[in-house]
């Protein structure tokens, strides 16, 4: 038989015939005078066995052992039961989370922990620009503290998404996006009154609805630490926000900060 008359018998390609040959595990036969490959039955038969191996996902390399040592399978099945339990684990867990995904109406490439809360705060009304903010800032978020500190990080989220919460963060968020298109281009006694009395506004109803919320918070779940990692934070911040709405995290922080 010509090779392409055994690799239609035993339902392969010829270019699959040729790569067994390649890698060692389907020798060659001899060649007849015009040069081309001689298959017999023998042939066929090993191509037939090596086809049934290559699909329980034995790897090749792996496959002339089984065929010319008598090697007891039984290890190797093992081992790839072993491997095909832990794909179907990892293929479960993918389906799970982008079921939770779809449930949700997220975007993919959100931390599946913390969709759920961004599907929330884009519900309670939150504007295209401060979900987009959320996003970014939950994706960096995510990788910045990593496996070891998500279940934190949705803890943290999980609060203030609460509804006693929710609502107040909205109208705080919508006040704060404000002040986007407002840059502090003088020194802070330049600032125009209309604009540093909102920040003043927004600085004390931040520490009345929030400061106590955060500061139980923190007492009972410390927060893990960003190391190196704050500085992306603060770059993303430098990058996205004006200087009106950076001035309102920086007296917030210090505030928090003298309140610990």
């Amino acid at each position: 038989m010509r090779s392409g008359e055994v690799a239609r018998l035993a339902g392969v390609s010829v270019r699959t015939l040729r790569h067994y040959h390649q890698i060692g595990v389907l020798p060659e036969p001899h060649r007849r005078g015009g040069g081309y490959r001689d298959y017999d039955v023998h042939d066929l038969i090993r191509l037939l066995r090596i086809r049934r191996l290559a699909s329980l996902g034995i790897p090749l390399e792996r496959i002339p052992a089984l065929l010319d040592e008598d090697q007891d399978a039984g290890d190797v099945l093992a081992e790839l039961d072993g491997e095909l339990a832990d794909q179907i684990a990892r293929l479960t867990r993918q389906r799970e989370v982008i079921a939770g995904l779809r449930a949700h109406g997220t975007a993919p490439d959100l931390p599946p922990e913390l969709a759920p809360f961004l599907a929330l705060f884009a519900a309670s009304g939150s504007t295209a620009d401060l979900s987009r903010i959320d996003r970014d800032q939950s994706i960096l978020l995510a990788h910045l503290y990593g496996e070891e500190g998500m279940p934190w990080l949705t803890r943290f989220y999980a609060r203030l998404s609460a509804p006693d919460l929710l609502a107040a963060g909205t109208d705080l968020a919508e006040r704060f996006e404000a002040l986007g298109d407002a840059p502090l281009a003088a020194p802070r006694d330049a600032t125009p009154a209309a604009q540093q009395a909102e920040i003043d506004a927004l600085v004390e109803a931040f520490m009345t609805r929030f400061a106590p919320v955060l500061e139980e918070f923190f007492a009972a779940e410390p927060e893990p630490q960003l190391g190196d990692g704050a500085s992306m934070f603060t770059a993303y911040e430098a990058d996205s926000l004006s200087d009106a709405q950076r001035e309102v995290l920086a007296r917030v922080g210090r505030r928090l900060d003298e309140s610990t």
